[in-house]
């Protein structure tokens, strides 16, 4: 069973969530101001948060940011609709997704299955390896690990599955059709900038390559090349 952890101050709709996720089969725990959300988020483990943006003692970026520097649980934001600056603020300091309020509840499941399966490691058959190399970088499917240079490289469950997917198909246009689909789980939608915050972060994270050159290509209106 899936450990959710909703951090919201909405009393009602934590209640009715609460309910909507026990039915779905996962177990829910709460917590109503930031603070304690982020106490929670660090003293034990989770396999998905659920984060409002407009919480009292800690706003939700707040928490974000701190929870960051510690663990790369998976995060869902709750955002307010059509607030675009707190979607981007969310994606570029570490949500994997984000859901505008109010939201269908089906959407919501939806979401939260689609982040749970990229955070958790592929099946594998007998001719897989768990380990995949591409030049510098080591990637531990398995694990869900990354590694350049034989260091670690903090990456959240959504940042290695586009790293994966761009390193599968090296030299080769990738659309961003595509990777949202593949990677965030859902139709790439007009004004979507989700797969772009995602992409900028995780090449804040690698390092530069010996030979100068850049990692990812991106080819205006169409995609990107991953540069072997």
């Amino acid at each position: 069973m899936n450990r959710i952890l909703l951090i919201d101050d909405d009393l009602g709709l934590a209640e009715l969530l609460g309910q909507l996720l026990e039915l779905e089969g996962f177990e829910l725990t709460l917590a109503h101001d930031g603070q304690t959300g982020l106490d929670l988020a660090r003293q034990q483990e989770f396999d998905l948060i659920l984060l409002d943006v407009m919480l009292p003692k800690l706003n939700g970026f707040e928490v974000l940011r701190h929870l960051r520097t510690q663990k790369q649980t998976p995060v869902l934001m709750l955002t307010a609709r059509g607030d675009e600056i707190d979607r981007v603020v969310g994606l570029e300091i570490g949500a994997d997704d984000y859901l505008p309020k109010p939201f269908n509840d089906r959407e919501l499941v939806a979401r939260i299955r689609a982040i749970l399966r990229r955070a958790q490691p592929p099946k594998m058959d007998t001719h897989t390896q768990p380990i995949q190399e591409f030049g510098d970088l080591r990637l531990d499917t398995a694990r869900q690990e990354a590694f350049c240079n034989e260091q670690l490289l903090l990456l959240t469950g959504t940042e290695f599955s586009l790293l994966l997917q761009l390193a599968r198909q090296a030299g080769e246009l990738v659309s961003k059709e595509w990777l949202s689909e593949q990677v965030l789980g859902k139709r790439l939608m007009p004004f979507d900038r989700s797969l772009d915050m995602h992409l900028s972060n995780l090449r804040k994270k690698l390092p530069e390559r010996s030979d100068g050159r850049p990692r990812v290509k991106t080819i205006r209106g169409k995609g990107y090349i991953w540069l072997p």
